[in-house]
């Protein structure tokens, strides 16, 4: 490193050639180059750099480009630094700094240094300050390896510490503080750590140990917190070295434990709770291990832990289980049941299976059998003879039913308790000609007929989700393409709790039923029909009867009135004729005799007419045109009503002819006039009208007893107050008040060409 200072031109730098450097200068360089630890020299105020050998090392790619170069240049990563260590030092101070952290490009990578280095002034023969000594100590790994220790140990819960009996010096760890509970930067005392410690742990960490051959041997002890009163669990172990001056040092480490005290207090207590239930299992418990032959085969097993259970359920004396083998035990057992433990033991998966033994009375038993490592196994036994029997009396009452079913000219079946069906008995495969279990599943649903299969699937879904008895009737497919009725039926099968364990059903045919059952429902629905035509042909036929008994009666008395009246029409009439003789010329007179006189020639026809009608004599019906006979009988009508009463007559242009008696319609006429002009206390407005008018059938049948065809249609409205339905046709003929007319003064000829 001196031969390459002496071959630098300093002459291109602020120190200028080397011939002319001042003695200061000079030694100060000697110095540093003689030096085995890394030196440089910052030289005057830009601080030039020189420095020796192990400071190159140090510099790495660096040098010996840096050789001269300003220290703020050589190292820009750090510049400001350099630059206020030079300004700083250059007034006569010193500096020092302790595993500082910087991040330097020695080789164009950062990389993280920790370095301690010392600054001091160098001084010229005047005594001012002119040169900077630097004596740098790379420490980094030392930093790391403590971060690392500091990191294990915080990883491992281990603390550190050094105790210095004699001093009463005790040096920790980070890591200690946090394990003992104590804050950074807090005084770490023995009297200190005592007072923490449980009272009935101090004597393991007391001054009376200080005499022991190691103070420091493994205990194990308790330490309370003294804010939350948490009992943590510390362990401690360590060794004491002696000093060459005798003194000694003590040397160890401490770790929480608390956490596996607590495991190992779980565990005890897990320990006893599972001996507590190994002793009143109801089941028979072993822990067993292989024995294997010189090959490394298992040969055999042995018991080496038994439950009071084991006995019970087997019959064997744990005395004389424990220990021995499986074949010295019992000689008879065969070659499958060790090969099944065997299997267990080299697979390492569990298993269980069922083993008779005959030297038991050839009972049946339930092994479950899970390995635990080391060629070892734990195995649960239960005596299953009771339900084995149970099962075969189930297996055989199963196929009974089974035979039943077969025997059977329905179609039986069964489905599991979900509702998927299972079996079906021949009967169903030989009527649906389906292959042998093809109707399993949803297989059956092929046989249903479209229309059927949404709704019945649907009904079967919902029963078993329910558990109700599934019942319903839909068409199935006959091997010939046929669909015929059945009938469809599920039971539930619960067992002791109510549930469902399986359901059975049958499929009857009840094709002729319903054939029978559509033929009587139309018989059933015409022979309704025959009844309700006789039966209003009965009514019919009672209502004419009535009518024809009512109207005897009135032609009885209508005959009677008629009589009577005629008799004094023919008063009337011979008085009128005396009187139109003694008028002489009185033409006022002789017009109100003639006038009266056809009044009673009307009222003699009328009289005709009853006692034509009470007679029942037949009528003389003659083809007429209506509107004719309204107009000759309007004059009539307009003075037999009055002037208070407004007649109209209303008949159409198109009016065909019709046949009809005229007298019979003239009274009716009348009569139906007289009644309005009372209903009207003589005063209103009478309308006649004639019109034509075709019935179908269907309005012929609402008229009761009228035929289809053209009618000829003779409506009369007035504006009287009316009278109610009850009044239309009243029991008594004296019934009318007075002055309000006959409900029987309208005579009806019976004939179809009028109305």
């Amino acid at each position: 490193m001196g031969e390459l200072v002496r071959r630098k031109d300093w002459s291109l730098t602020p120190l200028g050639p080397i011939e002319q450097w001042p003695a200061y200068l000079r030694v100060s360089v000697c110095t540093v180059l003689g030096a085995a630890l890394p030196m440089v020299l910052l030289c005057g105020e830009q601080g030039t750099l020189i420095y020796n050998a192990a400071y190159a090392a140090f510099a790495g790619a660096r040098h010996p480009d840096i050789l001269g170069m300003a220290a703020t240049e050589a190292w820009p990563e750090v510049a400001e630094f350099n630059a206020h260590v030079v300004r700083t030092v250059l007034t006569g101070q010193t500096l020092a700094y302790h595993e500082i952290h910087m991040v330097l490009r020695r080789s164009g990578e950062p990389e993280d240094f920790w370095l301690s280095i010392d600054y001091s002034p160098v001084c010229d023969e005047t005594g001012s300050p002119r040169l900077v000594l630097a004596v740098v100590r790379d420490v980094t790994e030392r930093v790391e390896t403590a971060q690392r220790l500091r990191i294990a140990q915080r990883a491992g819960g281990v603390g550190l510490f050094e105790w210095y009996p004699e001093s009463g010096q005790l040096e920790v760890s980070d890591e200690y503080r946090r394990i003992w509970g104590l804050q950074d930067g807090e005084p770490v005392q023995e009297s200190r750590l005592l007072a923490l410690m449980h009272p009935d742990d101090r004597p393991v960490a007391g001054p009376s140990r200080r005499n022991w051959a190691n103070p420091l041997h493994y205990a194990e002890f308790r330490r309370i917190d003294p804010i939350t009163g948490e009992v943590r669990w510390l362990a401690r172990r360590g060794e004491v070295l002696e000093r060459p001056d005798g003194s000694r040092r003590y040397l160890g480490v401490v770790f929480d434990i608390t956490e596996r005290k607590q495991s190992e207090e779980a565990f005890a207590s897990s320990e006893m709770r599972w001996r507590e239930l190994f002793g009143q299992m109801r089941e028979g418990f072993a822990i067993g291990e292989a024995i294997r032959d010189e090959r490394g085969q298992v040969a055999d097993i042995r018991f080496i832990e038994l439950n009071p259970a084991f006995e019970t359920q087997t019959g064997l004396s744990l005395h004389d289980t424990i220990g021995r083998s499986m074949r010295d035990i019992n000689p008879d057992i065969s070659g499958d049941t060790i090969a099944r433990y065997a299997a267990v033991i080299d697979s390492g998966q569990a298993a269980h299976f069922e083993v008779q033994s005959p030297r038991l009375s050839g009972r049946w038993f339930e092994v479950r059998v899970r390995p635990i490592g080391d060629d070892r196994f734990v195995a649960l036994f239960m005596d299953v003879t009771a339900r084995r029997e149970v099962e075969q009396a189930i297996r055989d009452s199963e196929e009974s039913l089974r035979s039943i079913a077969r025997s059977l000219p329905n179609h039986v079946w069964t489905a599991r308790p979900d509702g998927q069906v299972e079996w079906f008995n021949d009967r169903a495969y030989i009527y649906s000609g389906a292959v042998l279990n093809a109707l399993e599943g949803d297989g059956w649903q092929a046989m249903v007929h479209p229309d059927e299969i949404a709704s019945i699937t649907t009904a079967w879904r919902q029963a078993t989700q329910r558990g109700d008895v599934y019942e319903t009737e839909c068409r199935l497919l006959r091997a010939d393409g046929v669909y015929r009725w059945h009938l469809v039926r599920g039971v539930p099968l619960r067992d002791g709790f109510g549930a469902v364990k399986r359901w059975i059903g049958t499929n009857t045919d009840i094709d002729d039923r319903k054939t029978a059952e559509a033929a009587l429902t139309h018989l059933t629905a015409t022979l309704e029909e025959q009844v309700a035509r006789r039966s209003e042909e009965l009514y019919r036929t009672q209502d004419a009867l009535r009518q024809a008994q009512k109207m005897e009666a009135i032609g009885n008395l209508t005959g009677g009135i008629a009589h009577d009246f005629n008799n004094l029409l023919q008063v009337i009439s011979g008085n009128l004729q005396l009187l139109e003789r003694e008028a002489g010329s009185d033409d006022r007179a002789l017009r109100r005799i003639r006038n009266a006189m056809s009044g009673v020639t009307r009222g003699s026809r009328l009289a005709q007419q009853l006692l034509a009608f009470g007679r029942r004599q037949p009528l003389a019906p003659k083809v007429l045109h209506l509107g004719t006979l309204l107009r000759d009988t309007d004059e009539m009508l307009r003075h037999t009503l009055g002037e208070g009463v407004e007649v109209v007559t209303v008949v159409a242009d198109d009016l065909w002819n019709t046949e009809v008696d005229p007298g019979n319609v003239e009274n009716a006429l009348l009569n139906l006039a007289i009644n309005a002009r009372d209903a009207m206390d003589g005063m209103g407005r009478l309308t006649i009208e004639a019109s034509n008018a075709s019935l179908d059938d269907a309005h012929a049948l609402a008229q009761g007893d009228a035929a289809a065809g053209e009618y000829v249609v003779l409506a009369i409205s007035d504006t009287g107050c009316g009278m109610c339905s009850s009044r239309s046709s009243p029991p008594n003929p004296r019934a009318a008040a007075p002055g309000w007319g006959c409900p029987w003064s309208t005579a009806s000829s019976g004939s179809p060409a009028a109305t």
